[in-house]
């Protein structure tokens, strides 16, 4: 079974959210002002996928982790961004607990 392509579902996602343009975005990463739009719809249409770099960038604009933009559905991508804002002992912790509960 061939899967969409998660990565222009949740840019898009993430940029609502933290209610930015898409030229806005584009610029903030570094994209000409003419060109930053349409080159943003492209990423967001599926039409382009951005290289890893630009990913890296889009999400430290837009306040989430890497991963956010691979998972596959959204309560995923929601607690990727929950750990993401974990401190490192609040994931072991975490980590601790989820293989605890798997080994019952």
């Amino acid at each position: 079974m061939v899967r969409e392509n998660p990565i222009p579902i949740r840019l898009k996602q993430a940029r609502k959210k933290a209610k930015i343009t898409q030229k806005d975005l584009g610029i903030k990463i570094g994209m000409e002002p003419s060109s930053a739009s349409g080159r943003m719809n492209h990423y967001e249409k599926g039409r382009h996928t951005p290289d890893i770099t630009a990913l890296q960038r889009m999400a430290d604009e837009l306040g989430v982790p890497l991963n956010y933009f691979f998972c596959e559905d959204d309560s995923a991508a929601e607690l990727a961004c929950l750990i993401d804002k974990m401190s490192e002992g609040e994931k072991e912790l975490l980590i601790s607990k989820l293989l605890k509960h798997g080994a019952d």
